[in-house]
């Protein structure tokens, strides 16, 4: 059986804090939400229309109930909305997690539009999230930014033009923005996930985790696949004061996955056989 971590909260670290996360009614935006509730902080979520009733069910199993706006990220009108519906129910924002992210995966096939609404969701969303932030964080005196990118925007992977090409500007509008953010005091930073048991990876494995994990964890050095819950601590560090010296940069989170050979796991090795 394919065990999910858990994690120990720091309790009130974020306690008076407001955050807006994107994407959060399932998968790697919903586990960072939750980790973000149970530190205290007050919590926005977006979701698509048909995901908010679910996202709201699984919140309040937990025994909370953040503000969840439903909308398209690819629509400029929804992406003000978020801004402002959240500062008018917190009254501040503190933190934006820019999760959303359109998984289009094309090569030769792709087309113009394939490419269009990849971006608009992606990179031009998240960069328009960040425009609007910016103004209600220097309210505040700051605040700090995390944008979901993807091991996908490191290397060549069949077939995926439009989604590893759209991580890749993700990782790259990161930099740019700790740039021209940082004279305001708010950071910005990434995370790269490798592969992670979230919705899509999971329809694509048929439900079967015992049977793929073994075989997609064969590209990660820890030799499994990752969990959203295991994306939410580093997250909620680069959000943190702790990481209070850290901006511009992108912090891998994949198991090993970038830094792994073409021998992978070594199968042959004494090492791999003692897996």
């Amino acid at each position: 059986m394919v065990k999910t971590p858990t994690r120990t909260p720091v309790a009130g670290r974020f306690k008076g804090k407001v955050a807006l996360v994107t994407g959060g009614t399932n998968g790697i935006g919903y586990a960072i939400a939750l980790e973000l509730l149970r530190e205290g902080a007050n919590v926005a979520v977006s979701g698509l229309p048909h995901d908010a009733e679910g996202g709201r069910a699984a919140f309040a199993k937990e025994g909370y109930s953040p503000l969840i706006i439903a909308g398209d990220m690819a629509e400029e009108a929804f992406c003000k909305k978020l801004i402002d519906d959240t500062v008018a129910k917190y009254g501040r924002l503190d933190y934006l997690v820019n999760n959303a992210f359109s998984f289009i995966a094309k090569g030769l096939d792709a087309t113009r539009a394939d490419f269009h609404y990849s971006f608009n969701v992606g990179p031009f969303g998240f960069a328009l999230m960040i425009q609007l932030a910016a103004p209600a964080m220097r309210k505040n005196g700051g605040g700090a930014i995390v944008n979901v990118s993807s091991i996908s925007s490191w290397v060549a992977q069949p077939n995926r033009w439009t989604y590893n090409t759209a991580k890749g500007a993700v990782t790259q509008l990161t930099r740019c923005a700790a740039l021209d953010l940082a004279p305001d005091n708010i950071r910005v930073n990434s995370i790269s996930p490798g592969w992670i048991w979230t919705r899509e990876v999971d329809k694509a494995a048929g439900g079967d985790r015992e049977k793929f994990d073994p075989i997609w964890g064969q590209y990660h050095m820890l030799a499994r696949m990752g969990h959203p819950i295991e994306m939410a601590g580093p997250a909620l560090f680069l959000l943190s004061d702790d990481a209070s010296f850290v901006t511009g940069t992108d912090l891998p989170v994949d198991g090993g996955y970038n830094g792994i050979g073409p021998e992978g796991l070594g199968q042959t090795s004494k090492i791999a056989g003692s897996r």
